[in-house]
């Protein structure tokens, strides 16, 4: 080849790809022209219709693959399923159980009376909230001016606001501080301000942060936060020990959002103080929670403390009464009362269940589960999709770990209660003929030595549920 040639030849392999590119593109061009007045695939897919000489057949409701079975158990079945179980020593002198149909009737039921509900009371607290404010609701965060170059931070009672931006695959996906801080100095700056005072408004919530109800070991142990209606990562240190509390959680979500405030653009003089916000400031910026829904999920999956008992205060706040932990406690027991959940002889100090003064029937739980679980009442399913599930996940996650409970796991979903001395489960399950119940088993005599036997125990209890060929 001449050299001619080669130059020729050597053009031809520079531009042959650029033609390529240029045809296939006015190819695409052509396409989309063609196909302008066409559905989009991505938008509307089932308007997009199928290639020529296809025939589709018509859409028909698909017939069901598997149902629960009609009735509810046999009471007989029932009691031999479960009473030997329930005999166990390790559960101690003071054993209380209920079970019903998902229809609501009973079943069974083992002892009378009341028992300490640890922190199976969430199950209230969280019906109670949903029922109040509806399952998407959100509580917000705000930032208010207050005079020239004076803002304040607002705590709207979110409970689980964070101190940093979440990950992308987080929930529920928390508002944060940052994000609230980065809005504020945007709007700031836009007016020509870029130097405030801070002040902060926890007032949302009243009385004690600390309920007089719980053993005084709970807070310098970092069992709990004080509850307060302004806070960052539930009253948690930003920088610290993550297993450890604040003592004043307010101010240090104040001293959270300045630094962030700061790092946005905005310098914070002097320190933040507290300052309640007048109710007819001019807005700033917020952030607000996941929805409702959400929250009652996490609350009772991994059996959050801190959440529970800011719900609680949110259930007297949105019912008028004041916000305190006995608000809270007297508004949740009347909400529930109201769903026509039998609460008589119930008596209820916190949301959470932290108190050992807390007492109630395990049938309460039975009927409340029965509630949430109607067709009448979708509003408030998040409470048994929140439900942890027996060997799987929050909670329960590394329970029924036992031979014994391998019908258990994966068809019991239940809520935990747990204190020293106290241990207890109330949730669903399907038993082996597909007939669905609900139960709760209560035990709050343990001895401290028969802790994690009792636990156990409790588990090989709803197994048993499961295993059994209950149907009437």
């Amino acid at each position: 080849m001449g050299r001619r040639d080669a130059r020729h030849g050597s053009r031809l392999a520079f531009w042959l790809p650029v033609v390529l590119v240029l045809a296939l593109l006015a190819g695409a061009g052509t396409t989309y022209w063609l196909d302008r007045d066409q559905p989009d695939p991505d938008t509307d897919p089932e308007q997009v219709a199928p290639p020529a000489g296809l025939e589709l057949p018509p859409l028909t409701a698909p017939a069901p693959v598997a149902a629960a079975a009609a009735g509810t158990a046999d009471p007989v079945k029932v009691r031999r399923a479960l009473a030997p179980l329930l005999a166990d020593p390790d559960l101690g002198p003071h054993v209380l159980a209920a079970v019903a149909g998902l229809d609501g009737t009973p079943v069974f039921t083992r002892g009378g009376g009341e028992v300490v509900p640890a922190s199976t009371l969430k199950l209230l607290t969280s019906t109670a909230a949903l029922e109040t404010m509806g399952p998407d609701h959100t509580f917000a965060t705000t930032v208010v001016t207050t005079g020239p170059r004076r803002i304040v931070l607002v705590g709207g009672g979110d409970p689980l606001l964070s101190a940093t931006r979440p990950a992308r695959d987080a929930y529920p996906r928390p508002a944060d501080v940052v994000t609230l801080a980065r809005a504020t100095a945007t709007e700031l700056l836009a007016g020509g301000t870029s130097r405030v005072r801070l002040g902060y408004d926890a007032t949302l919530f009243t009385g004690p942060d600390v309920s007089p109800h719980w053993p005084e070991s709970y807070i310098p142990d970092a069992v709990v936060a004080p509850i307060q209606s302004l806070w960052v990562d539930e009253g948690r240190p930003v920088d610290g020990d993550r297993d450890e509390r604040v003592a004043d959680p307010a101010l240090a979500a104040a001293n959270a959002f300045a630094d962030a405030l700061t790092r946005a653009g905005v310098r914070v003089v002097g320190a933040p103080t507290p300052r309640p916000a007048d109710p007819a400031a001019t807005e700033v910026a917020r952030v607000t929670s996941p929805p409702l829904s959400q929250l009652v999920e996490h609350t009772l999956l991994v059996s959050d403390n801190e959440a529970a008992e800011v719900l609680a205060r949110q259930v007297a706040v949105t019912t008028g009464v004041p916000a305190t932990f006995a608000g809270g406690a007297g508004a949740v027991l009347k909400v529930v009362t109201g769903l026509g959940v039998p609460t008589s002889g119930a008596t209820t100090y916190d949301g959470s269940g932290l108190s050992r003064d807390n007492r109630l029937d395990p049938t309460l739980l039975t009927a409340l589960l029965h509630v949430v679980g109607s067709e009448e009442h979708p509003d408030l399913r998040p409470v048994l999709t929140g439900l942890p599930v027996a060997g799987f996940n929050g909670s329960l996650s590394e329970r029924f770990t036992e031979t014994v409970d391998r019908a258990g796991r994966g068809s019991v979903r239940a809520k935990t209660g747990t204190l020293t001395g106290v241990s207890g489960l109330a949730g669903t399950v399907t038993d082996r003929t597909g007939t669905p119940m609900v139960f709760a088993v209560m035990a709050d005599h343990i001895a401290l030595a028969d802790t994690l036997d009792a636990r156990a125990a409790l588990d090989a209890v709803a197994s048993a549920l499961a295993a059994c060929r209950c149907a009437a």
